[in-house]
């Protein structure tokens, strides 16, 4: 099955062109010409989700579980499709974007579930206490509402599963919040082929037809115009810290300031201690080399950071790493400007006082290929410059002269997505140490193991401390990521009959 994109926006149910165009940059295949969305497209787009939420945010639970699993049916239904014109344009593999859809489909399903139980809605009840005394208690119920239109942005790494149907549509939507898409310029294709989808299931479930747009983008206008309109009541973001940060700004800076969840990456830093680096420092180097080198590292979660204490056995680790990477040929990167990005990190540590270069390569176009530095923790403590994040399969070794200078190093990180300990029993005591600086520090922490592969599920936070994300309270991965697009509200001695459904 072929897809041919008409390259327009779904505003409110219409497919609708513009003046402004844009065409995609695949990887390979055919390039197509876009209908760029514009400020116009944008109000008309929000005032139309403002217009839905009068319903859709009144809507059962199982209204909204029925809605879910239907998209999830419709995004199946054009699964090969989505998959030819995904790999088109971002040159992921196949059996990648078919895993991503299998994630993004699998995690509708997870919010249908989530929402069908309802703990989510956090339901409490203070009985009335008419004979108190001094004073009497009345009846107050609470439970969890949504906030109203929410605005998405596509990520570039994920054209699927943190895109246009991604995580934080479907958390919103579970919630009962209409949702409008920024699409991102890297995949416009696959961003309406999924938006056809949800229309389909919008149709299908006879939902207003503003609870859903897709707006392309190839321009910044377009998401200032999207996060200032004053209708949007929050936003999700994944993306890179300085696109994020300048959203940030604009949602804090509104006349009525809404709360932006970005999530902006990170260097995922995994610290080896030194009983699991001498028993099987080899084995944690080979694994690293896998997950540093997983689709070209254009994770969110690559491990871009290695910790261990100078000495034979990090020299040893050091000589394994560099024979694992050594073999890795080039791969292709999302976009031109991701793959000169990655240039640019390189030549930024490369050229930073104290790095030793242990495996270059020549990348150039569209292509990534890994590179190994090495430093001191004397070094990194002193070059800020060290812990900003490479978008990419760079990695870099951190040598510290004693388990003081790794506790001092940990305590200078900034916040993190996760942080990983390698350890067998014997470093017990060291990691104790570790603990309370890298939970301050992440969102997840993990042992023996390497954080790329976010599970969807009920216990997992994707998040951590600024500028991992902008939010630290929250994740945008799991159920827990409902709680972004839902507000406490009281209700005292309010009638039964007038109470919300879920309250009766």
């Amino acid at each position: 099955m072929t897809f041919t994109p008409h390259g327009k926006n779904l505003i409110a149910g219409e497919w609708i062109g513009s003046d402004v165009r844009f065409k995609s940059s695949p990887a390979h295949g055919p390039s197509h010409e876009f209908s760029g969305g514009t400020p116009a497209l944008v109000d008309q787009a929000v005032k139309a989700a403002e217009e839905a939420f009068w319903t859709y945010g009144y809507t059962t639970r199982e209204e909204r579980a029925a809605f879910l699993e239907a998209i999830a049916d419709e995004i199946e239904a054009r699964g090969e499709a989505i998959t030819e014109i995904g790999s088109q344009e971002t040159g992921l593999p196949e059996a990648r974007l078919q895993g991503e859809r299998g994630r993004t489909t699998g995690q509708l399903r997870l919010f249908a579930s989530h929402i069908r139980k309802g703990d989510y809605l956090d339901r409490r009840h203070d009985e009335a206490l008419p004979d108190r005394k001094p004073l009497p208690r009345p009846d107050i119920k609470l439970v969890q509402r949504p906030i109203g239109p929410v605005a998405v942005f596509g990520a570039s790494n994920f054209p699927l599963a943190f895109s246009t149907a991604g995580g934080d549509t479907a958390a919103a939507l579970a919630a009962g919040c209409p949702v409008v898409v920024k699409g991102h310029s890297a995949h416009p294709g696959t961003g309406e082929i999924v938006a056809e989808a949800i229309h389909a299931a919008i149709k299908k479930c006879g939902m207003h037809p503003g609870v859903f747009s897709l707006v392309q983008a190839n321009s910044r206008d377009v998401g200032e115009a999207l996060v200032k309109h004053p209708l949007i009541k929050a936003v999700g973001f994944t993306g890179s810290l300085g696109g994020g940060r300048a959203l940030f700004d604009l949602c804090a800076a509104r006349p009525e300031p809404i709360p932006f969840f970005g999530e902006l990456g990170s260097v995922n830093p995994m610290f080896i201690l030194p009983e699991a680096i001498k028993a099987r420092g080899s084995q944690i180097a080979q694994g690293w080399a896998g997950s540093l080198t997983m689709g070209a590292g254009q994770f969110c979660t690559n491990p871009g950071i290695a910790v261990v204490v100078d000495g034979p056995d990090a020299d040893a680790f050091i000589e394994a790493a560099t024979k694992a990477l050594e073999p890795v040929g080039a791969q292709t990167m999302l976009t031109d400007g991701i793959a000169a990005a990655y240039r640019a990190g390189r030549d930024r540590i490369a050229g930073t006082k104290g790095v030793q270069e242990l495996l270059t390569s020549t990348c150039d176009l569209r292509n990534a290929t890994p590179y190994l530095f090495a430093t001191s923790g004397k070094e990194w403590l002193d070059n800020e410059v060290l812990g900003e994040e490479v978008f990419g399969p760079l990695g870099l070794i951190v040598k510290v002269k004693d388990e003081e200078e790794m506790l001092k190093m940990a305590r200078s990180l900034h916040g993190q997505l996760t942080c990983t300990l390698h350890m067998d029993a014997g470093d017990t005591g060291v990691a104790k140490k570790l603990m309370p600086i890298l939970e301050r520090k992440a969102g997840r922490l993990l042992a023996n193991g390497f954080p790329t592969g976010v599970e969807v599920s009920e216990a997992m936070v994707h998040g951590g401390p600024y500028p991992a994300s902008t939010n630290f309270g929250a994740t945008s991965v799991g159920t827990m990521s409902i709680r972004r697009f839902l507000r406490p509200v009281s209700y005292q001695n309010i009638p039964d009959d007038i109470l919300p459904g879920d309250l009766r």
